[in-house]
């Protein structure tokens, strides 16, 4: 298989390649090795190389839906035994996980060859790529920007046409985030479908889930497929979908009311890109036949920004006095930026944590009225098209004060003097549309139906009720058959 076959083919077409005797699995690895060894250099997208475990695996016997097709693992929460998970942090670097991830196995059962692990954020904690353990990762589409995050690295690495579909995971839109700024599919399944076992039943409070960024709806619905189902350590055993969801893609859904909006507390004036993105999706979904309608926001969003952050902050904290427990490093084994979160999560009271978890209620509640009338929500994925590297760097100022209250343990100084809320209106105004979903639990997807005048793409994100992963994905379907995404690609690829 030569290389210009291979950048045309998604997962399940490289995987029927090789079952039809077309190329073989090391074959088709040998291509992908060679694109990372020559494109990553300008994406910095992957952390980790496995090419001697690929080839051993390659050469073997496979079997299941994407059996010989080249993979790539985010380097946060996604273990493979043996192999280090640092989680872009530099106390992590070189610690091997003791035990696979479910999800990993099941990416392996279905016939994936692993072949490394992509950049991540400081345990995931940023909309961006750019930790200081790997440096930035960045946009194919625009080498001085962002490919987005915390699945930067996964989004880089498809959107250069390294491998067709990567893994990803979102706890605050880190799947759907990336795809939008990359130009790329990205489903935030819906709570509990995917398991998130052996080490954990319900990471961040039940806010987190694993899964890919892929150009294809049919991959992402196959990968689904793959990973759907509890696994002994889930917390529930959600309701699974009575056949697969990749065996309905091509039954179009009948005409669905769709209510959008592009108004954001966090973002007071939409950018005129985020606002054509929805436009433009809102006059391709009436053309299909859909009744598409502004809607005022359902919920208060700077509210569940701040619930969202606290309770982000409080796991920061957690997350940092295990590692320093685990491996006995000190304050040096983690980023300024990410020590802050954890000193003001710390600083957080009980009852405080307990109201933000809480109030999810109300959101839920919230977007559960509008759900009455409305089969989806319509929103930006993005609050402005992919920003700069080093959009998001802390002013020099900033660090030099959160340097001197750290170490004077005086952060609460930070919460009173509104610190906090510059956290939250610096690193999620750009993105304020997502953690909805998150901190609801419903299943959300962002399509890449919008590019900008610089030809940077700006995603969509639809939001469903309960169980409408089915109902997603057939309306993604629908709308890439009528406004095709997949070939379009960007100049280094």
């Amino acid at each position: 298989m030569d290389e210009r076959q291979y950048v045309e083919m998604d997962g399940l077409g490289l995987a029927e390649a090789v079952r039809g005797g077309e190329a073989s699995a090391a074959e088709v690895l040998e291509v992908a090795r060679a694109r990372a060894d020559r494109l990553n250099p300008a994406i910095n997208a992957i952390a980790t190389r496995l090419d001697e475990r690929a080839a051993e695996r390659a050469a073997g016997s496979l079997s299941g839906p994407f059996a010989g097709v080249p993979f790539l693992l985010k380097d946060l929460h996604q273990d493979l035994v043996g192999v280090p998970t640092t989680a872009g942090c530099r106390a992590l670097a070189g610690r091997a996980a003791t035990e696979t991830s479910t999800v990993v196995e099941r990416w392996e059962d279905a016939g994936l060859v692993i072949f490394g692990k992509t950049t991540t954020p400081e345990f995931g904690s940023k909309g961006i790529t750019e930790a200081e353990l790997f440096g930035p990762t960045r946009n194919p589409w625009d080498l001085e920007r962002t490919p987005g995050g915390s699945s930067g690295g996964s989004a880089a690495a498809v959107a250069a046409r390294i491998l067709p579909v990567a893994a990803a995971s979102d706890g605050g839109g880190s799947i759907r985030i990336p795809a939008a700024c990359t130009g790329l599919v990205g489903l935030k399944a819906g709570r509990g479908l995917v398991p998130f076992g052996p080490g954990e039943s319900e990471p961040l409070n039940g806010l987190a889930t694993s899964g890919v960024v892929s150009r294809t709806v049919r991959d992402t619905a196959a990968m689904l497929d793959v990973l759907a189902g509890p696994d002994a350590v889930s917390a529930f055993a959600p309701a699974l979908p009575e056949r697969p969801l990749s065996e309905r893609l091509e039954d179009a859904p009948s005409p669905l009311r769709i209510g959008y909006f592009t108004r954001a507390a966090l973002r007071p004036t939409p950018h005129p890109e985020a606002v054509r993105a929805v436009e433009h999706a809102a006059g391709l979904l009436t053309s299909l036949g859909h009744h598409v309608e502004e809607i005022a926001p359902p919920h208060d969003d700077a509210r569940l920004g701040r619930d969202f952050l606290t309770i982000w902050c409080v796991h920061q904290a957690i997350e940092i006095e295990r590692i320093k427990r685990e491996t006995g490093c000190g304050d040096d084994g983690f980023e300024l930026d990410t020590r802050l979160l954890a000193a003001l999560g710390r600083a957080v009271g009980g009852v405080e944590l307990q109201a933000a978890d809480e109030r999810r209620s109300e959101h839920i509640a919230a977007l559960a009225r509008v759900h009455e009338t409305y089969d989806l929500v319509l929103t930006p994925t993005l609050g402005e098209p992919p920003i700069r590297i080093g959009a998001l760097e802390t002013p020099a100022l900033l660090q030099r004060l959160s340097e001197l209250l750290l170490r004077t343990r005086t952060t609460r100084v930070m919460r009173v003097g509104g610190v906090v809320d510059q956290i939250l209106e610096r690193n999620l105004a750009w993105v304020p549309y997502t953690q909805l979903a998150n901190m609801t639990g419903r299943p959300a997807i962002s399509l890449p139906l919008h590019w900008t005048p610089a030809g940077l793409p700006m995603g969509v994100q639809l939001i469903g009720r309960l169980r409408s992963e089915e109902l997603l994905l057939r309306l993604a379907r629908q709308l890439e058959v009528a406004a095709p995404w997949a070939e379009r690609r960007p100049a280094m690829a």
